[in-house]
């Protein structure tokens, strides 16, 4: 099943303006059956650039946890009745210089109906998800690891 890709990266956006500062945009999710797919982009603006012309850093890193996000929005939005979700902590690695527009695919690493199942055990649930960000000619640029969290509530 297709999201509405649209409407659910407006709704992260409005929800973490951090994302719209950077002008960051959900462009397409994905949910079928335990394959839970987001992709975000970040312009190639210089108010965004490091000192080597690039997308700095930070900038890289808001991309991936962002993306991270829409994958975990997609996956458990529907179930936010029981809990809310944290990222725990993460993981990069920046492999090659990145340039020009970057492009963020994140995939969840742990399928839904498991986290649903140890959140309605009284557990707290933890998950990667995956994220690779690439430039316009397709090389990777970075990778990451988001660890998230659902925090039952009560």
């Amino acid at each position: 099943m297709t999201l509405d890709s649209k409407t659910l990266g407006e709704n992260l956006v409005a929800a973490v303006p951090f994302a719209r500062t950077l002008g960051i945009e959900i462009t397409d999710l994905e949910v079928g059956g335990d394959v839970v797919r987001a992709v975000a982009t970040l312009p190639d603006e210089e108010r965004l650039h490091n000192h080597v012309a690039g997308p700095h850093a930070g900038a890289l890193f808001a991309l991936g946890e962002t993306t991270s996000g829409a994958v975990v929005m997609a996956a458990f939005g529907p179930h936010l009745h029981l809990g809310t979700p944290l990222a725990v902590r993460s993981d990069i690695a920046y492999v090659k210089l990145a340039r020009g527009p970057v492009a963020a695919t994140a995939t969840l690493g742990r399928p839904v109906s498991e986290v649903i199942d140890e959140l309605q055990a009284g557990g707290r649930p933890e998950f990667p998800v995956s994220i690779e960000i690439t430039r316009a000619d397709g090389a990777v640029t970075t990778t990451m690891t988001v660890v998230w969290t659902i925090r039952p509530h009560g």
